[in-house]
C-alpha cells in the first residue's frame, strides 16, 4: 500500500485512476478544485484537499507525507492559448517544485501527452528518442510542462507518459464520435489518405501510470551540452493505430449498426469549421473542442507512438484489444443514457 496523491482526480482519467488505487489499497488523497464535481470522489472514500496546481501555496501541504504523486490536471481546451500555459506549464512547474521542497520528494508521474512530441515524421512511429515538434498551443505548453519538470530532475524521481487518444468510460470528447455513428450511421472523417491514429483506453492508460510510479526509469539532469535524455519518457498506445475511418467503422460495430456511410473532408471546410467553432468560443466564453488549435493538429498529420519502451521496461501491455475496448465504451454509454 503506498500514500498517494492524484491531482485532476475528477476528470475523465483520474477518475479511472483514482478507482484503481483505491482498489489497490493504495492511501489515496485528491487534490480538487472548489468548483469539482467531487460526489464519485466522495463514494469512494478518498481522502479530499482543496487546492489548484495554478496556486502554488495550496500544494506544499497536499504533497507532504506522500510517496507517489500523480500529475493529471491540465487544460486541453481554452478560448485564450495563454491557458495553456498557465495550467499545463506552471501547474507542472508548482507542482514539482512543491514535491522538490519536501525532506523526502516524493515519486511524480506526470500525465503529458502525445501532443508534446508532435505528429508522426518519416512515416514512423513516435519514440522516445524522437525530437519533440508540437504543432499546436496546446502540444507546445504540454512540451513546456515536460520541461519544467525536467528542470526539477537533481531533486525530484519523475516519470513522463505521453497518452494519444483516449477513450472510455465517462469519457465526453468521444461522445460525439459515438452518437453521430449510432444515430445517424454517419462518420466524417479529414480526407487525406493515410493518416493513423493512436488510440489508447483510460484502464489501459492507468496501468501505465501506475507501473511507472513504482518501477519507471526516471528523468534525468540536462548534461553539460543541455541534450535532453530520453530517459523517464513512456509512450503509452493499444496495438491498434487504425486510420480515422476505420475507427469509425470499428465504433460502428461496438454499437451493432451494420451501415455506415463514411464522408471525408477537406482542408478548406476543416478550416471552415476550425474558424467557426473559434469564434463560438469567443463569443459563448466558452471553448469549443473543434477550435484553431485543434485544426493544427488535425491538419498535421498521422499521429501515431510506439509503446514498445512501456512494454520492455514495465511489461506493459493493454488488457483488451481495442474492438473490445470500444464494446465496453459503448455499452457505459448506453447504460447513463448519453446515447
Amino acid at each position: 500500500m503506498s500514500k498517494v496523491l492524484v491531482t485532476g482526480a475528477s476528470g475523465f482519467i483520474g477518475a479511472h485512476l483514482t478507482n484503481a488505487l483505491v482498489g489497490r489499497g493504495d492511501e489515496v488523497t485528491c487534490l480538487v478544485r472548489k468548483t469539482s464535481q467531487v460526489e464519485t470522489l466522495r463514494a469512494a472514500g478518498v481522502r479530499l484537499l482543496y487546492g489548484d496546481v495554478t496556486d502554488p501555496d495550496s500544494l506544499p501541504a497536499a504533497v507532504a507525507g506522500q510517496e507517489i504523486v500523480y500529475h493529471l490536471a491540465g487544460c486541453t481546451t481554452a478560448i485564450d492559448w495563454r491557458w495553456f500555459y498557465r495550467v499545463n506549464q506552471r501547474g507542472v512547474a508548482n507542482i514539482v517544485r512543491a514535491c522538490a521542497e519536501c525532506t523526502c520528494p516524493p515519486t511524480v508521474v506526470v500525465t503529458s501527452s502525445l501532443a508534446a512530441a508532435g505528429p508522426v515524421r518519416n512515416g514512423h512511429p513516435r519514440t522516445e528518442t524522437d525530437r519533440p515538434t508540437p504543432v499546436s498551443h496546446y502540444g507546445h505548453s504540454k512540451r513546456a510542462g515536460e520541461r519544467a519538470a525536467e528542470a526539477f530532475a537533481d531533486r525530484v524521481p519523475i516519470t513522463v507518459v505521453r497518452p494519444p487518444i483516449v477513450l472510455g468510460e465517462g469519457d465526453r470528447l468521444s461522445l460525439p464520435l459515438f452518437r453521430s455513428i449510432k444515430r445517424f450511421g454517419i462518420h466524417v472523417v479529414p480526407s487525406q489518405a493515410g493518416r493513423r491514429f493512436s488510440v489508447i483506453h483510460a484502464d489501459d492508460l492507468v496501468q501505465l501510470l501506475i507501473l511507472a510510479g513504482q518501477h519507471g526509469a526516471r528523468l534525468r539532469p540536462h548534461g553539460a551540452n543541455g541534450r535532453r535524455s530520453p530517459e523517464g519518457y513512456y509512450f503509452a498506445s493499444a496495438e491498434d493505430s487504425p486510420a480515422y475511418g476505420d475507427l469509425g467503422r470499428m465504433v460502428a460495430n461496438a454499437l451493432g449498426r451494420r451501415r455506415l456511410v463514411v464522408i471525408p473532408v477537406g482542408k478548406p471546410l476543416l478550416w471552415t469549421v476550425a474558424c467557426t467553432g473559434q469564434a463560438v468560443s469567443r463569443i459563448r466564453h466558452h471553448p469549443q473542442y473543434l477550435n484553431l488549435d485543434k485544426g493544427r493538429e488535425i491538419a498535421a498529420g498521422s499521429w501515431v507512438c510506439s509503446a514498445e519502451r512501456a512494454a520492455a521496461d514495465l511489461d506493459f501491455h493493454v488488457a483488451a484489444a481495442l474492438p473490445e475496448r470500444l464494446r465496453q465504451t459503448a455499452d457505459w454509454y448506453r447504460r447513463q443514457g448519453w446515447l
